[in-house]
């Protein structure tokens, strides 16, 4: 993989669109992981105006600090960058106690901090006239769903979701973004037990990847019994979560009855 030119198709890619949309920039919230971590740098590396925000939610204390070291890191080495904390607890609480007690699954809370994030950047990109930069990964957008519809999902661009998991960390090797994040197990950071994506979802992003090209090049090789149930992982979540990835359907009217 040309990692440099990537970077560079990608700089150019974001600075085009922000020239075009008449917006001053971009903000981005920090989760201290990987992802975050290279689209906040290459937002950074286009020279416009950069906020980063690191937006804790009863946040585990390795994370919140991975994602200020982050922030640190950027505000050292790029002039442009602007960084704020937003601490969402006490919103996500007060939400918490206004919903009946029932409807508080895992999943559901889960769903509600990404959902609390996306109005808090829109909040700035709106205010300031930037752009919302989104973090999707190529397996997380269009291979087995794996982020928040109106969440993490909401966003106004997405500089790398045409990028494996494994590509972005060769992305970051590049960048040199703090190893702290490149050595961190992924994670949604959504979830009160700490749980990483590999525990959510039952499969590693290189074995998800692997489907992914697996099912691109039409192959019919014989499947070892871990291949078959990193498939099966694949299509179940892939099946379930296609209402995230399709456009909103739309119920067209027949011209006869208009």
């Amino acid at each position: 993989m040309k990692s440099k030119e990537i970077i560079e198709h990608i700089v150019k890619w974001l600075k085009d669109y922000s020239d075009n949309s008449k917006t001053n920039g971009y903000v981005i919230g920090i989760s201290g992981g990987i992802d975050s971590a290279v689209t906040s740098t290459l937002c950074a590396i286009t020279g416009k105006r950069l906020m980063v925000l690191n937006m804790p939610i009863r946040q585990f204390k390795n994370e919140f600090d991975r994602s200020n070291e982050h922030i640190e890191w950027l505000k050292t080495n790029f002039k442009n960058v602007e960084s704020a904390t937003v601490e969402l607890t006490p919103v996500f609480e007060a939400f918490e106690n206004s919903i009946p007690k029932e409807t508080q699954d895992f999943l559901t809370m889960a769903n509600t901090r990404a959902r609390l994030r996306m109005t808090t950047l829109y909040s700035f990109a709106t205010h300031h006239k930037l752009l919302v930069a989104g973090t999707g990964n190529k397996v997380e957008d269009f291979g087995v769903g794996f982020f928040t519809k109106y969440g993490d999902g909401g966003v106004d661009l997405s500089p790398i979701a045409d990028l494996y998991k494994t590509e972005i960390y060769q992305l970051a090797k590049e960048l040199n973004v703090p190893a702290s994040i490149q050595n961190a197990k992924p994670t949604d950071g959504l979830f009160a037990d700490g749980r990483t994506d590999e525990d959510q979802i039952g499969a590693t992003y290189p074995e998800l990847e692997w489907v992914m090209e697996y099912i691109q090049a039409n192959e019919s090789s014989d499947l070892n019994d871990r291949q078959k149930k990193v498939m099966e992982i694949y299509s179940r979540r892939h099946a379930a979560n296609l209402h995230k990835m399709n456009p909103i359907p739309v119920c067209i009217i027949p011209k006869e009855l208009k």
